[in-house]
């Protein structure tokens, strides 16, 4: 099960609001083709060098929003959901460790799927706005976790205006001091990249070389 997948079922078990997403098309393999690996390699490159740990992220303006996956990958996001360019992902991703695994890149969603950077158009996955959030956990670590609109509106709020208010309204969180962040996942198409190396591709869901530190993945 890929961090997409997760994602998909997390938010569809708790209140079946968000529909997991899913490539266009599964025979595509995760290698890149002739006319992808430029992307590929510059992006790459770039990132290794801007962006080698998490902390490096963070200074940069990005901020962890998930727990580890099952990928081994724990996601940060800028909230800059319109990717220009190969510098300018919408998400990081890093291990347990901090160490630079991979990358997303979005642009809003449309009903034609991207056509852009050489990169194959069914390699663009799509996700439909979802709120996520962080809690304060035992000891002050943070809890991570995300809703749907059923989810989010129990509370008086919607997807596109997550209040701590409205979590404490629909019993997700105890108080509003205790919610630490809420922001909406606008709807999206994404694209995802390792940048580590994956015998399985680039554009893999998963890559057999990189080992969880807790194999169960999340836990939200």
């Amino acid at each position: 099960m890929d961090r997409r997948t997760i994602l998909g079922a997390l938010l569809a078990g708790a209140l079946l609001a968000v529909p997991a997403a899913g490539r266009a098309d599964s025979a595509l393999s995760g290698q890149p083709t002739a006319a992808e690996q430029p992307f590929v390699t510059k992006a790459t490159a770039d990132l290794e060098a801007r962006f080698p740990t998490a902390a490096d992220a963070v200074k940069a303006g990005y901020f962890r929003y998930t727990d580890e996956d099952e990928t081994g990958a724990i996601s940060y996001a800028n909230r800059e959901w319109t990717s220009a360019d190969a510098a300018h992902p919408s998400q990081l991703w890093f291990d347990a460790k901090g160490k630079l695994l991979g990358a997303d890149y979005s642009v809003p969603l449309s009903s034609v799927s991207p056509s852009q950077w050489g990169i194959d158009p069914s390699r663009w996955q799509t996700f439909h706005a979802h709120v996520h959030y962080g809690l304060k956990g035992p000891g002050g670590v943070t809890t991570y976790g995300a809703t749907g609109a059923q989810g989010i509106a129990k509370g008086g709020g919607t997807v596109d205006h997550p209040t701590a208010q409205a979590l404490v309204a629909a019993g997700i969180a105890k108080s509003v001091s205790d919610v630490k962040f809420v922001f909406e996942f606008p709807s999206i198409w994404d694209l995802e990249l390792w940048v580590v190396p994956n015998p399985m591709g680039a554009f893999a869901e998963s890559n057999p070389s990189v080992k969880p530190a807790h194999p169960k993945g999340m836990s939200m």
